[in-house]
């Protein structure tokens, strides 16, 4: 759960002039219900890093408001697990989209930063 701040709106993070919950903190809230939703699952030398991110953002959200994350993991293929996520607000549905994380070796995915 997340309670809308002045650092959440699209102002505050460039993606508009308006001072309500900003895209890219919706993206960040359903990226942080994937993991949760996969929280425990895995050994420890792994974890899940985002390859796609698909979101409908279909209504506002002022500072102030809960905003509620949930994803569902839908499918497996081989590394990549899919999820539908959504994000509501006491108003209703507040984004909708998909989200597919890959499960990567921390070590050897940090190898390839260096």
């Amino acid at each position: 759960m997340l309670t809308v701040t002045d650092a959440d709106t699209a102002r505050a993070l460039g993606s508009g002039a308006i001072e309500v919950l900003g895209t890219p903190r919706i993206i960040a809230l359903c990226e942080e219900a994937t993991c949760a939703a996969v929280a425990g699952l895995l050994d420890d030398n792994s974890t899940t890093v985002a390859m796609r991110v698909q979101v409908d953002h279909v209504q506002p959200t002022p500072v102030g408001a809960e905003v509620v994350a949930e994803a569902v993991l839908e499918r497996i293929e081989g590394r990549r697990l899919n999820f539908s996520v959504s994000a509501s607000d006491r108003a209703g549905l507040v984004a909708v989209g998909k989200v597919t994380r890959v499960v990567v070796d921390i070590d050897r995915f940090m190898s390839k930063c260096q």
